[in-house]
C-alpha cells in the first residue's frame, strides 16, 4: 500500500498537469467560438462514434468484443468514443510501437536475431504440425529451433532452486525481466546472487513492468539496485494517461551467458515459491532450457531493454562466454515466440485454436482464467463434440472473485458439449500450459483471456516431441487427483445464474 501511495503522489501531479493543459486549450478555443466549443465538440465525437462503429462492424474482432464497445457507443457516443479511443482500440501506442521497432531494427542490423529456422525440417517429419510451427514462426520473426535440454518444473519453489545455483554460474551476462517483482525470500536471494556477480563485472540488468509491480517496487528499489551495480528500468512507465498503458509486459524470461533460460508462469514474489500463503497453495509452473532455444529469449530481452534504456545491448554483450557446449541427444524441436498487440496477428490465441483443430486424441490446458473470444470458444466446443478429450484445470480458490465468476460463465456451454473442467482443490492455479496428443505442448505466460491474449506482452515456447512433453503430462495427471471436476449438475443454472452469465460475459473484454 505504501509503494502504491507513493506511485500516486508521484503520478497525480503528471495527470493534473495533462488535464490542466487539455483545460485551458478547450477555454481558449472555447472564448475565440464564443461558447460553441462544447456543441462542437459533441456533433464531432456523435459523428466520430458512428464512423467508429461502423469500424468495429467490418473489423476482423472477437465478436464479443465488438458488441460490448457498440453498445456503449450507442448508448454514450461521446463518453463511448473517447473510452473506445483511449482504451477500446487493441492496437499499441505510436510511441511504444515505434521504440520496439527500432530496438529490433537496430539488433537485426548487428545480426542479433537468433539462428536458423528449421520449419522445413519438421514438416518432412509432421506435415500439420510444421505447418501450425512455421506459421508462428513467420508471424513472430522467431525461428523453430533443435531443443537442447529442457527441464519442466511443477512448483515454483522447485525452479526456484536451480535458479539460485545457475545465477551463480553466470560469467558474462545475467538479464532478468519479470511481470512482478516485489521484496522477499525469493527476491532478496536472488539479488544477494545479482549483486555478487555485478561485483565480479557480469552485467546484470532486471526489467519489470510498472504497473504490474505498482504496489511491490518502486523507484526506491530500483535506486537500491543500482548500489549494487544493477542496471534497472521499468517497462512502459505510468507517467501519464495514454492508450499504451493497456499494453503490459506479462513475460518472465531469465537469461544466463545466453546458454541457459528459465520462463513460465513464475513471477519473483514469494507466494510464487508458497513462502507466503494468500490463495491456498499456489499451483505454478515453470521450465528451464539449454541450447539453441535460449537464443530467443536473449533476443526478447535486448529488444524491449534497447526499446527503453539508453544502455543499450548490443553484438559484443551478446557473446556467449568461451566455454564448452555440451553434445545434445535429439530432443526434438522448440518454438519459443512472444505475443506482441502491435501485430496485427493474435498469435497465442490463434495457436490454441489451431491446435484444438487438429488434436485428435486429447488436448488439456492449464489457466487461472477462463474469457475467451467466439472463436476459441467455438474450438474448444467443436473439438470436444469431435470426441477429442479436452480438459482445463481451474483454480479451486480465486485471487479474484469477479474473475473467477465470470470465468464460471464459460462453464455450461463447455461442459454441454463435453468439455472436461477440473477446480484444483488446494489453492490456486496460476499455470499457462498446454498439451496435445503426447507430441506438443506449450508452456509460457499466456491466460486464456482478453488481456493475454489480446493486448498484453507475453512468451511462450512451442515444444515438439520433446521429453518436456512427457513431464507435463506427468504432472498434470498427479494435478487432477487433487481436483473436483464440474458438471452439468454441480454448477449454478437458474435463470438468475445464467441472466448474471450474461452481462458478465458482455464485460469479459474490460476485465
Amino acid at each position: 500500500m505504501k509503494k502504491i501511495l507513493g506511485r500516486i503522489l508521484i503520478v497525480i501531479p503528471a495527470v493534473a498537469l495533462q488535464f490542466a493543459w487539455f483545460y485551458l486549450i478547450f477555454d481558449g478555443v472555447d472564448f475565440l467560438m464564443k461558447g460553441h466549443l462544447g456543441d462542437l465538440i459533441t456533433i464531432l465525437f456523435t459523428v466520430m462514434a458512428v464512423f467508429i462503429v461502423l469500424n468495429l462492424v467490418s473489423k476482423r474482432d472477437e465478436t464479443s468484443y465488438k458488441l460490448l464497445w457498440i453498445i456503449v457507443i450507442l448508448v454514450m457516443p461521446v463518453l463511448g468514443a473517447i473510452s473506445y479511443l483511449f482504451l477500446g482500440n487493441k492496437k499499441t501506442g505510436k510511441g511504444l510501437k515505434k521504440k520496439l521497432a527500432e530496438a529490433a531494427t537496430e539488433l537485426s542490423e548487428n545480426d542479433c536475431r537468433p539462428g536458423k529456422d528449421l520449419s522445413e525440417e519438421l514438416k518432412a517429419e509432421d506435415l500439420r504440425i510444421g505447418q501450425t510451427f512455421e506459421q508462428i514462426s513467420k508471424t513472430t520473426g522467431f525461428p523453430v529451433l533443435r531443443n537442447g535440454t529442457s527441464k519442466y518444473y511443477p512448483f515454483g519453489e522447485d525452479m526456484f532452486a536451480d535458479m539460485c545455483e545457475d545465477l551463480k554460474t553466470a560469467k558474462k551476462y545475467i538479464f532478468v525481466e519479470y511481470f512482478i517483482i516485489q521484496r522477499g525470500k525469493f527476491w532478496d536471494t536472488l539479488t544477494d546472487i545479482l549483486a555478487r556477480k555485478a561485483a565480479e563485472g557480469v552485467d546484470v540488468r532486471v526489467m519489470y513492468d510498472d504497473l504490474g509491480s505498482i504496489a511491490t517496487y518502486s523507484v526506491t528499489d530500483v535506486r537500491m539496485l543500482a548500489a549494487k551495480g544493477i542496471k534497472c528500468i521499468a517497462f512502459n512507465p505510468l507517467l501519464f494517461l495514454s492508450t499504451k498503458l493497456n499494453n503490459r509486459d506479462h513475460r518472465k524470461i531469465m537469461v544466463i551467458d545466453g546458454q541457459i533460460a528459465y520462463s513460465g508462469g513464475v513471477n519473483l514474489a514469494d507466494e510464487y515459491i508458497n513462502e507466503k500463503v494468500m490463495f491456498g497453495r499456489w499451483k505454478d509452473i515453470g521450465f528451464r532450457i539449454t541450447g539453441d532455444g535460449v537464443a530467443s529469449y536473449t533476443y526478447m530481452f535486448a529488444e524491449f531493454w534497447n526499446a527503453f534504456s539508453k544502455d543499450r545491448i548490443g553484438l559484443s554483450e551478446l557473446e556467449k562466454p568461451d566455454v564448452p557446449v555440451a553434445e545434445h541427444a535429439d530432443n526434438g524441436y522448440i518454438l519459443p515466440y512472444y505475443d506482441s498487440p502491435a501485430r496485427d496477428t493474435h498469435t497465442s490465441n490463434d495457436l490454441f485454436t489451431e491446435m484444438l483443430s487438429t488434436a485428435t486424441d486429447y488436448i488439456w490446458f492449464y489457466t487461472p482464467y477462463l474469457m475467451i473470444g467466439d472463436a476459441l470458444f467455438d474450438a474448444f466446443i467443436r473439438a470436444a463434440r469431435r470426441g477429442v478429450d479436452v480438459r482445463i484445470i481451474m483454480p479451486g480458490i480465486p485471487d479474484k472473485k469477479m474473475v473467477y465468476r465470470l470465468s464460471r460463465s464459460y462453464y455450461r456451454d463447455l461442459l454441454k458439449a463435453g468439455v472436461k473442467i477440473y477446480e484444483y482443490v488446494p489453492g490456486f492455479v496460476h499455470a499457462k500450459a498446454f498439451i496435445a496428443d503426447d507430441r506438443v505442448a506449450g508452456i509460457g505466460t499466456v491466460n486464456l483471456d482478453y488481456r493475454s491474449l489480446f493486448l498484453h506482452f507475453e512468451c511462450s515456447s512451442l515444444f515438439y516431441r520433446a521429453d518436456i512433453i512427457g513431464s507435463l503430462k506427468e504432472d498434470y495427471l498427479t494435478s487432477l487427483k487433487e481436483c473436483r471436476e464440474r458438471t452439468m449438475d454441480n454448477i449454478n443454472s437458474g435463470g438468475l445464474y445464467r441472466f448474471t452469465d450474461s452481462v458478465l460475459r458482455l464485460l469479459a473484454p474490460l476485465l
